[in-house]
């Protein structure tokens, strides 16, 4: 995935907590997949294999009041929001900015994920929220309550934010098989945003009825934000971010969708158990993503109705 070297970056969309967390715990890249992205101190979920998780504490959900240009501000909750750290908005302007740096993709990604849902949304009958990333080191308090690199990616209802340690790319790719490539990388972060997609529909409720398996309510969630990720990547280029995908770069997006299946997860730590799946088996994973790619319409993400 290549950015257009001179599209215009807003680094305000993500929050630049790294190094804040250091030490306090968890260590760098020492992520638990069983247990990441779904789960967490109080959430109340079932921890589950996977990328893209949710984590709830609170019932009721928090809105931020996003502030345009990364000013600072706090939730009810007293938590800070916008960028405590000057390095992105002095170092991600451009597409150049995010061809050539990591945490400047990352802003590139959230862009383009959040400009294609602005447009998108209103057509399923919601306006689009604006939600920021937290980019974070080993630990971070959320409103969802404190998580550590061992959780991996996810997403916060409470307080509408994803939170993502860059660490984990390394970890998906040397440890699990998957690819640190940048679609492979967007993915994890578009599917993020799916699962606040599913927030403003009123659907993320449903992953929180305690159950598990291979068509449970939890794992329905699961991939439907992998077909929302697919939907973005099929659009991708159209929020004048991203240039044209080429069939190599979305085979490494499915690649690392192999890699997180619950069952390649749990095949490499004893035992396969699909009645404990969460996220969804690594066909299951693949095969929505590539759906979303495909149809490149939201609509065509109801995995709430028939087989998946």
């Amino acid at each position: 995935m290549t950015f257009k070297p001179g599209a215009r970056l807003d680094p305000g969309q993500v929050r630049d907590l790294r190094g804040a967390g250091s030490g306090r715990r968890g260590l760098p890249g020492n992520f638990n997949f069983p247990g990441m992205g779904r789960g967490g101190p109080g959430s109340g979920i079932p921890a589950g294999g996977g990328i893209g998780g949710i984590i709830v504490l609170l019932i009721v959900i928090v809105v931020i009041a996003y502030l345009s240009g990364g000013l600072g501000g706090t939730t009810p909750s007293g938590q800070q929001t916008g960028p405590i750290s000057s390095t992105l908005q002095e170092t991600c302007r451009t597409g150049a900015d995010a061809n050539a740096r990591q945490d400047c993709r990352i802003v590139g990604y959230v862009n383009s994920i959040q400009a294609y849902w602005t447009t998108a949304l209103p057509q399923l009958g919601r306006s689009y929220q604006l939600a920021q990333t937290t980019l974070f080191t080993d630990y971070v308090d959320t409103a969802c309550g404190p998580a550590t690199s061992e959780t991996g990616p996810f997403y916060c209802p409470a307080d509408e934010n994803v939170y993502l340690d860059l660490g984990f790319f390394n970890v998906l790719e040397q440890r699990y098989g998957g690819s640190s490539a940048p679609l492979a990388q967007a993915y994890v972060v578009a599917h993020e945003y799916g699962h606040h997609v599913q927030d403003l529909l009123g659907v993320i409720e449903r992953a929180q009825d305690g159950t598990t398996g291979p068509t449970s309510s939890s794992v329905r969630v699961e991939l439907q934000a992998d077909c929302y990720a697919g939907v973005w990547a099929a659009n991708a280029v159209n929020t004048e971010y991203i240039e044209p995908l080429t069939e190599s770069e979305v085979a490494e997006a499915l690649e690392s969708a192999r890699a997180v299946g619950d069952d390649r997860i749990q095949s490499q730590s004893g035992g396969i158990n699909p009645e404990s799946w969460t996220h969804g088996s690594s066909d299951q994973r693949q095969r929505w993503f590539q759906t979303g790619y495909l149809e490149a319409d939201p609509r065509a993400c109801d995995t709430f109705s028939g087989a998946i």
